[in-house]
């Protein structure tokens, strides 16, 4: 089974968290169909977590995206900086941004990598 479109989940998570009431938006766009997919969320208190696609897991045949929590409520320029070289790199990337002070982003997640 093949992954959902990388515009499709991104579109559908800002959607499912500004019917929460969470501001979310679309901060940079990617590859429509196969861009990797970079989480923020500022907590509202002055810091930044940044979630990334995790590495190869298996999931059966699941089709959703695996994200691993890269930095937790860091600075927000070091969140900024990270994502500029990711950017450098890969080009296709999407970046999402949130505004929650929830913990949950309803996402699937791998151990913490810090």
């Amino acid at each position: 089974m093949s992954s959902l479109r990388s515009d499709l989940w991104c579109m559908a998570f800002v959607r499912r968290h500004n019917d929460l009431g969470h501001m979310c938006v679309v901060a940079r766009r990617g590859d429509p169909i196969a861009g990797q997919v970079f989480i923020e969320v500022d907590h509202l208190d002055g810091t930044r977590s940044l979630y990334t696609p995790a590495p190869m897991v298996s999931r059966g045949e699941g089709a959703g995206l695996v994200f691993q929590r890269r930095f937790d409520h860091a600075e927000p320029e070091k969140i900024r900086e990270r994502i500029a070289r990711e950017v450098e790199f890969d080009p296709d990337l999407w970046v999402l941004s949130l505004d929650s002070r929830d913990g949950d982003l309803g996402i699937d997640l791998v151990r913490d990598s810090q």
